[in-house]
């Protein structure tokens, strides 16, 4: 019987989505002031994806073509059950790569387990090697438990570890150097990401913080050469490689180097919603239909064949204005 879905996703542009990424949690132990406000209202469990849903979901994307999954959140640690979670999706067949972003404020305790749940690669996010400004820029957090979280990551033997650090002029883009000079002593990537309008943050300018990648790469060539490279993750990061070590320094540019017309990837919110653009609500309601139809993975793998005649072109971030898009990156799969 000739199988009724295609091998791969390719959206009405051409492009194939090979890469998902899912928002298992919108819940997160940090306030980071770029990401949300102080005073968040969180999502009851009843709109958002049980583990077993998301393990549905995952197993149909990976039938359609799907070839790498990034599990995000919110903060992903902080969900009950996300190792067990880990390790259903990381024997998934035919999923060549199932990595994590995290803050690293629970990997002291868990990077071993998750390590071996089948993750490869994690991205772990840190901003400032600053104590005062970490605690500033994360309202909550603790910048030691954080390296030392680094540290049990590096020790556990992942594939590859990448920092990322989103630069806030006036706020940590003087420290640019000293964070490349942190991932280049351990052997880890970095990149460095523009701030994203999405959602509403109390006493933030983003237009006002805005710092480009272009600047970032201008501060960096007062102590470092960074050469160009056609190195790829899979992800929207430029890298150019550091000379005269393995470490890789990368942009990711929403504003000044629009990446769409490469885009992979799709997004599966922590309410189910399979978001085709991270700068549009281009979506569909695939919580809507596991629900409807229990059991039946065609009537899923249908809505997301579907789904990919509604992925737009790009997307329309505009830091003059405020936000279009309302959500949080906490809720869309970060």
């Amino acid at each position: 019987m000739t199988d009724p879905f295609p091998q791969k996703l390719v959206d009405r542009f051409g492009r194939t989505v090979s890469y998902l990424r899912i928002s298992i949690t919108d819940r997160c132990d940090f306030r980071c002031v770029y990401c949300m406000s102080e005073e968040m209202t969180f999502l009851p469990r009843a709109q958002i994806l049980t583990l077993e849903e998301i393990d549905t979901l995952s197993q149909a994307f990976v039938e359609l073509g799907v070839t790498k999954i990034r599990i995000t959140g919110g903060e992903p640690l902080v969900r009950r059950g996300v190792v067990e979670l880990l390790a259903r999706i990381g024997r998934l067949k035919g999923l060549d790569e199932l990595t994590m972003t995290t803050n690293g404020s629970n990997l002291e305790k868990m990077a071993g387990d998750i390590k071996k749940a089948g993750v490869k690669r994690i991205n772990i996010s840190l901003d400032t090697l600053d104590p005062r400004k970490f605690t500033e820029m994360t309202r909550v957090g603790d910048l030691a438990t954080v390296l030392r979280g680094i540290e049990m990551a590096r020790k556990a033997d992942f594939g590859r570890i990448k920092i990322n650090s989103v630069i806030l002029k006036g706020r940590n883009h003087e420290e640019v150097s000293d964070l490349v000079g942190f991932a280049v002593d351990r052997g880890f990537d970095i990149s460095f990401i523009e701030e994203m309008p999405l959602g509403l943050v109390d006493g933030h300018d983003r237009a006002e913080a805005y710092y480009p990648s272009d600047r970032i790469k201008a501060d960096l060539a007062h102590g470092y050469e960074l050469v160009p490279t056609t190195d790829s993750t899979g992800g929207p990061s430029r890298y150019f490689r550091v000379l005269g070590t393995d470490s890789r320094v990368g942009f990711i540019s929403p504003h000044s180097n629009n990446f769409c017309a490469s885009c992979n990837r799709v997004r599966l919110t922590v309410q189910g919603r399979l978001l085709l653009c991270l700068g549009n609500e281009h979506s569909i309601d695939l919580k809507r239909v596991l629900r409807s139809y229990p059991g039946d993975l065609d009537r899923v793998k249908r809505a997301i064949v579907d789904s990919m005649a509604i992925k737009p072109e790009k997307h329309e971030f505009d830091l003059q204005k405020k936000p279009i898009i309302l959500r949080h990156m906490s809720v869309t799969g970060g």
